[in-house]
C-alpha cells in the first residue's frame, strides 16, 4: 500500500512538473522590435554633446515620421560602371587664378536666380538628376544671361536605362551625357511630377519614375524647341582647387558623396561624418566654399530636401579631406548655344564659356 501511495505522489509530482512547463512554453517569446525611424533624439544628443563635431543636429521636420528604407530610397547615387568613365575628359585646372578665400555663387552672380532656389526631391531617388539639371540651369544663366528653370522631369523620365533606373537611382555623368546629346527642356514645359511628395495609399516607400512623354505641358511650347543642350560632359579633378577654380570660372557643379545616418540630423556648421551606419550616395550642387572663425575649411551645398531639412536647405561640409567621398566624384559640362535664338541671348555664346 506505501509503494503505491509513494508510487502515486511521484506520479503527481511528474504531471505538476510538466505542467507547469507547458505554462512556461506557451509564452510568447517579444522579439526587439528593431528601430525604423531614421529620426534619432540619441544621434542628436550625441552629435550636440560632442565638442569634437563641430556642427548641430536637430529633429529635422523633412523627415519626420520617415524610415530608414524611405530614407534610404532619396540617395538615388549609383556607382558609374568602370567602362562608362572611359573617354571621359578629367580637368585639372592650372594654379594661375589668385582664388578667394570665401566664394558664394548667388552672391557671384545675383543676377541668377536659379543659384539660390532650394528645391523638392519628393520621395524619389532622383537627387543624380536635380544635382545636373540645377548646375546646368544656373550656368546657362551665368553664361548666357538667361534665367531658366531646365526640367528635372525630361531627364528622370526620357534618359532611361542610360542613366540607371530613374527613381531607383542613376549616374550622374550619364545625365551630363543625356545633355549633350538630346538636351533638356524646361521646367514650364516638363515640371516635376512630384512636388508634393508621395501621398496615395500604396506608393511607399518608393514612387515609381514618370513616364516619358516627350510632349510640352504648356501648349504653347514646343518639346523640341523647348531643348537646352550641354557643351561636353567631363570630370573635376579631386584636387580642393580644380574644383574651387571650376565653379569661379563656370559656375556650380554636380557632387556625389556617402550619405550616414547622421546627416539626416544635419542642421548648420560645418558637418563631418561622426556617427551611424551609411545609407547610400547622394548628388547635390556645390555653390561655394570658405573657412569658419575658428579655421575650418569648408564646401557650401544646396540640398534638394526642402528648406525644412538643414540650413534652410543649405550645408557646409568640410573642405581639403574628401569627408564622405565629397571631392572625388565632381562632374560638370557647359551650356551650350544650340538651339538658342542667337538674337534673344544677345551675345556669342562661344565667349563665355571656357574650362
Amino acid at each position: 500500500m506505501e509503494i503505491i501511495r509513494v508510487y502515486v505522489a511521484t506520479l503527481l509530482l511528474l504531471l505538476g512538473i510538466i505542467s507547469a512547463l507547458q505554462v512556461v512554453a506557451v509564452k510568447p517569446i517579444l522579439p526587439i522590435k528593431p528601430r525604423t525611424e531614421i529620426l534619432q533624439e540619441e544621434i542628436v544628443w550625441h552629435i550636440n554633446a560632442n565638442p569634437k563635431a563641430r556642427w548641430e543636429a536637430a529633429m529635422n521636420p523633412r523627415f519626420t515620421n520617415y524610415t530608414i528604407a524611405q530614407f534610404k530610397h532619396l540617395l538615388g547615387v549609383k556607382p558609374a560602371p568602370q567602362n562608362d568613365l572611359e573617354g571621359i575628359p578629367v580637368i585639372t585646372h592650372p594654379k594661375s587664378l589668385n582664388l578667394p578665400k570665401q566664394f558664394d555663387a548667388r552672391m557671384a552672380w545675383p543676377q541668377c536666380s536659379t543659384i539660390g532656389k532650394i528645391l523638392g526631391q519628393g520621395h524619389c531617388g532622383s537627387c543624380w538628376a536635380f544635382g545636373a539639371v540645377e548646375s546646368l540651369s544656373d550656368r546657362f544663366c551665368i553664361h548666357f544671361g538667361m534665367n531658366i528653370s531646365l526640367s528635372v522631369n525630361d531627364l528622370l523620365a526620357c534618359c532611361g536605362f542610360m542613366c540607371g533606373d530613374g527613381c531607383d537611382g542613376g549616374y550622374p555623368i550619364s545625365a551630363w551625357r543625356y545633355f549633350v546629346h538630346d538636351g533638356v527642356v524646361t521646367e514650364e514645359c516638363d515640371p516635376y511630377f512630384d512636388e508634393i511628395g508621395c501621398s496615395h495609399p500604396g506608393c511607399e516607400p518608393a514612387y515609381p519614375t514618370p513616364k516619358c512623354e516627350r510632349k510640352c505641358k504648356d501648349a504653347n511650347q514646343v518639346w523640341q524647341e523647348s531643348k537646352h543642350f550641354s557643351v561636353g560632359a567631363y570630370r573635376i579633378s579631386s584636387d580642393p582647387y580644380s574644383i574651387m577654380a571650376e565653379v569661379y570660372k563656370n559656375g556650380p557643379v554636380e557632387v556625389s558623396f556617402t550619405v550616414y545616418e547622421d546627416f539626416a540630423h544635419y542642421k548648420s556648421g560645418v558637418y563631418k561624418h561622426i556617427t551611424g551606419d551609411v545609407m547610400g550616395g547622394h548628388a547635390v550642387k556645390l555653390i561655394g566654399w570658405g573657412t569658419t572663425d575658428d579655421g575650418e575649411d569648408y564646401w557650401l551645398l544646396a540640398n534638394q530636401w526642402n528648406r525644412s531639412w538643414g540650413d534652410d536647405g543649405y550645408f557646409m561640409i568640410r573642405r581639403g579631406t574628401n569627408e564622405c567621398g565629397i571631392e572625388e566624384d565632381v562632374v560638370a559640362g557647359l551650356p551650350s548655344s544650340k538651339n538658342l535664338i542667337r538674337k534673344q541671348i544677345g551675345v556669342d555664346a562661344s565667349l563665355h564659356v571656357s574650362f
